[in-house]
């Protein structure tokens, strides 16, 4: 440990969360606070977006999991904290906003905010959080940097902020230059104006060295050697290596536990400490059956803290193993032992998941914050190699005072002109959505809608099909409202095969005048595979994997190539967008596959 951080005091400490649309430059920009921060070696390798450790975040271009990192500057330790955009991933924001004091708030020169930036925003609005607003991008061409300020200003008296939050303080930045000023035309030379405004405007964390210990879990990692490794902030007191702590459990029970290592933040790595002072984040190990929202106290002075609050899942699936003629040929993880002990696993940490057993041993009742939300957990496990199957995603209804509620989302869609009309019907007349805003700009059309849930199932693959694949739908919880009543939603019906085998090319040939077909020639189906999407409304069973008769007599058109249409790819969205509630998805590390429930379907 360097001198400098044996120095460190609570006065030196600063704690933010930073908030940003996708692809506002969030993770870029503190890839350039890192390196003028000097954590790094001249001659260390980086990579690029740090921040974004897990594949699924490099892949997506999102933020999924909150991570925290510490920045040395000047004697002072800026400890930043990333949080997820999207409101599926309330949990992990929830949490975050408990251990920081400041919300810096990136936001693109040209786009200005956006809707995610909405959701968490108005969290740290909630937590009377102080903001600080970085306007970055400023050198791309078309940007408008005061512009984008203004929308800041109107965004936050729409959510509700107060005179003090209203009166931020505004950096212009470009992250990926590394580069920063106080004013919008004002040289651009280092980051050196953005640590000032940190250093100058985020409040020192309000903690108490000389009262006993508190330290609230906020996220959990795990280690090999350590176990449970917990991280958190200290509210007061301080934390120090072989000591006898409390913990206080959410059942309102004492453990007694000590100490084994603890952690501070340094860049990407955690140093080890003999001592954590309140007002810092660190991490701790010796604690085995910590769960998030817990509080470790002095032995002799067990006072928890309030529980983290976490806002309640809004869509449930059924988890089940694996039960086509396929199972088990793919998976390493395909029992429902497997799947129950990781499902269960997977709810220590992820905080916004609820987990029940269902109507047999073999299902399990999962639900989440939303479609995202679920579709990460599936994609994380098959990439784990488990094999499982999920029925459609449902809406989970609550009752308020006597009257049946549903979760309604806020929608922005960003279509072509000429696409405008077709939304606005589908969305408002079919899916009970109500249109709020309406401007257009250069050809496109922005469209703000409040929409049931129950609405948006299914609706992001037929959406892609109305704007040719040149819409950009964003979509984020908005509250609880009374129930909107039975909606017309009609999907087109499913190509099932009838037949199992090899498909083959002169049957998908045949039948193309029938819908789209998701499989390929040579790709095995089994009896009750969904092969495709019908041109109508019903249900049409087939025979795909039926050869060509061979005879010796030679056809007019034996010389003539079939050109057969490119298969619709089945992917997790699609897949859970497109199928009904008498179908599921098979699940495993190599494939995708869609079925009925029944798998006699009779057609």
């Amino acid at each position: 440990m360097n001198a400098q951080m044996l120095e460190l005091t609570t006065d030196k400490i600063r704690n933010i969360a930073i908030i940003a649309h996708v692809d506002h430059g969030k993770t870029t920009l503190v890839d350039s606070m890192f390196k003028q921060s000097g954590i790094f070696r001249d001659n260390e390798a980086t990579s690029e977006r740090m921040m974004d450790s897990n594949d699924l975040e490099r892949e997506r271009g999102i933020t999924i999991l909150a991570k925290n990192t510490a920045i040395p500057y000047n004697g002072y330790r800026i400890n930043i904290l990333d949080t997820p955009g999207h409101a599926d991933f309330s949990g992990e924001v929830e949490r975050v906003l408990t251990m920081v004091d400041a919300a810096l708030l990136v936001v693109d020169a040209v786009e200005g905010p956006m809707p995610q930036t909405r959701f968490v925003l108005r969290k740290a609005l909630e937590n009377k959080l102080k903001v600080l607003v970085v306007v970055n991008k400023v050198d791309r061409p078309a940007a408008e940097p005061l512009r984008a300020v203004d929308q800041v200003i109107d965004l936050l008296i729409e959510l509700g902020a107060d005179e003090d939050q209203l009166e931020f303080p505004v950096v212009f930045a470009c992250g990926l230059a590394g580069t920063s000023s106080l004013t919008h035309d004002g040289p651009q030379e280092s980051l050196e104006p953005l640590f000032q405004s940190i250093l100058k405007h985020v409040p020192v964390p309000p903690a108490i060295l000389d009262a006993p210990l508190q330290f609230q879990v906020s996220t959990l990692d795990y280690n090999d050697y350590l176990g449970r490794i917990c991280i958190g902030r200290i509210k007061s007191g301080t934390i120090n290596v072989g000591q006898q702590i409390a913990l206080c459990t959410r059942e309102g029970t004492v453990e007694k536990h000590r100490i084994v290592k603890v952690f501070t933040f340094e860049g990407l790595k955690r140093i080890e400490a003999e001592t954590g002072i309140a007002g810092d984040i660190v991490a701790v190990a010796g604690i085995s059956e910590a769960t998030i929202g817990e509080t470790i106290c002095h032995v002799e002075h067990p006072n928890p803290l309030p529980l983290i609050d976490i806002e309640e899942p809004t869509l449930q699936m059924t988890f089940s193993i694996n039960t086509s003629p396929l199972a088990g040929k793919e998976g390493k993880f395909v029992t429902s032992r497997q799947l129950r002990d990781r499902l269960y696993r997977e709810i220590r940490t992820n905080v916004a998941l609820r987990v029940l057993d269902g109507d047999s041993a073999d299902a399990f009742v999962v639900s989440g914050r939303g479609e995202l939300h679920l579709t990460i957990l599936i994609e994380t496990m098959r990439r784990e190699g488990y094999e499982f199957q999920v029925s459609k995603p449902e809406v989970l209804v609550k009752e308020v005072n006597g009257a049946k509620h549903e979760p309604f989302e806020s929608v922005l869609l960003d279509v072509p002109e000429d696409c405008s009309g077709t939304c606005i019907e589908r969305l408002s007349s079919q899916r009970k959505g109500e249109l709020r805003n309406m401007y257009s700009e250069n050809g496109r059309t922005t469209l703000e809608f409040f929409v049931p849930s129950r609405g948006l199932l299914g609706f992001r693959s037929e959406f892609i099909r109305m704007t040719k694949g040149e819409g950009i739908m964003n979509a984020s919880f908005a509250s609880y409202e009374p129930w909107a009543g039975e909606m017309n939603q009609t999907r087109n019906g499913a190509i099932i095969a009838n037949e199992a085998g090899d498909a083959t090319a002169y049957s998908l040939k045949k039948l193309e005048d029938r819908g789209r077909f998701f499989v390929s020639p040579r790709e095995y189906v089994y009896r009750g595979m969904i092969i495709g999407e019908y041109n109508r409304q019903s249900d049409l069973a087939v025979n795909v994997a039926k050869a060509k008769q061979l005879t010796n007599m030679r056809s007019a058109g034996a010389d003539v190539m079939d050109v057969l249409q490119v298969p619709i790819p089945v992917t997790l969205e699609f897949g859970l967008d497109f199928i009904a509630q008498d179908e599921l998805m098979e699940v495993t590390p190599k494939s995708i596959r869609l079925r009925k429930a029944n798998l006699n379907f009779k057609g």
